[in-house]
């Protein structure tokens, strides 16, 4: 199967290989159930720099058993007496995620969002969206991501948790369909620690599959997605916060607006920083070598007629005459003029003893 290098959106914005990379702050339920929160979020990471933001849609009637949303939920971050009422709470409602919609692509941004239902997808995607993300937690929820795929909507396919062999599985439904889809290497793991994110999986998941590939980051810093970038992820999702110590689970996994900026800005410095492949001079480091770099110069004065030794040379700054890189053809040549202690060597000042050799022959 060929290789596919790019995913193009509707709004022209194109993800892939050859393109700034697609970074994306996660809302999800960061917003704390908050219409109001949300739209100031939105406003964040837009002046942040990000391309997308995305949010997270539940029905906890086709989410939970009704054990599950009965059992009692009463820790440090619960919103609610039962982990029911607690998800809830975090819910928005689709007419109120319409709005943030338009919101969002009035200042430039893509919206999209995670169902993690039957329901929910269907509300996502009666608004219209140009993009879809399954989440790691609904990759082997094969009926869902079949819907999803028939969708004929990009997707970008979360990998947490998942062996090979599920996400064989998944993108399996998903390609049967349509090849619009984009792998986000992640572990699921909230906050995740450094040495359990293992970015070298993004090639090994390009070579598999012939697709585009990012990371969604849940490490506490920014390091390793700036790393992510640099090594090639076409896309790179990190979950966003107003505050990292307001009450929820995601928020200590999450960057603040000061840190989605810093990200962005390193994230664009890497994409300039990686775009010449082979070893070039620039004309500022000529200049520069010119200044800082030593030519060969007489260490005494000498009359015409000499011929060169290593005592009679040495090398000084500013390069003004011979590089040193030359010291082996000058020596053993012969003066063709007088020359001045601390004067740089010039060429047309020396006879080569090929030279001297060959006046010799003719002569």
């Amino acid at each position: 199967m060929k290789p596919i290098q790019s995913v193009t959106l509707r709004s022209g914005i194109t993800i892939g290989k050859g393109h700034p990379c697609f970074v994306v702050a996660e809302i999800a339920n960061n917003h704390q159930g908050e219409f109001e929160m949300a739209k100031r979020m939105i406003d964040e990471a837009a002046a942040a720099g990000v391309q997308a933001v995305k949010f997270q849609k539940r029905d906890n009637e086709a989410l939970l058993t009704r054990a599950g949303r009965a059992a009692p939920y009463t820790g440090p971050n619960s919103f609610g007496p039962t982990y029911g009422e607690h998800r809830s709470a975090l819910e928005l409602p689709i007419g109120q995620m319409a709005e943030l919609k338009a919101y969002s692509e009035a200042r430039g941004l893509v919206f999209f969002a995670s169902a993690w239902d039957d329901p929910s997808l269907t509300q996502i995607l009666d608004l219209d969206v140009e993009l879809l993300k399954i989440s790691s937690a609904e990759l082997v929820n094969v009926p869902l991501v079949r819907k999803y795929a028939r969708a004929g909507i990009p997707i970008i396919l979360s990998t947490g948790m998942s062996g090979l062999e599920d996400i064989d599985v998944a993108l399996g439904e998903i390609r049967a369909f349509h090849d619009d889809v984009v792998l986000l290497h992640c572990n699921s793991t909230y906050p995740c620690p450094e040495e359990q994110i293992g970015l070298p999986v993004m090639d090994a998941l390009r070579e598999r599959y012939g697709l585009p590939v990012g990371y969604s980051g849940h490490e506490k810093g920014i390091g390793p997605s700036v790393a992510a970038a640099a090594l090639g992820a076409c896309v790179v999702e990190r979950h966003f916060t107003l505050d990292k110590t307001l009450k929820g689970t995601d928020h200590q996994a999450s960057l603040e607006p000061h840190e989605l900026a810093a990200m962005v800005t390193m994230i664009r410095e890497v994409e300039k920083a990686v775009q010449v492949k082979g070893k070039v001079v620039f004309p500022d480091e000529q200049a520069a070598a010119k200044k800082l770099r030593k030519c060969i110069v007489f260490s005494r004065d000498l009359p015409a007629g000499h011929v060169l030794t290593e005592a009679d040379l040495t090398t000084r700054c500013p390069r003004a005459g011979v590089s040193p890189v030359h010291w082996d053809e000058v020596l053993g040549s012969t003066l063709s003029r007088s020359v001045k202690h601390e004067e740089p060597v010039q060429w047309d000042a020396l006879r080569t003893p090929e030279a001297v050799c060959a006046d010799a022959a003719s002569s």
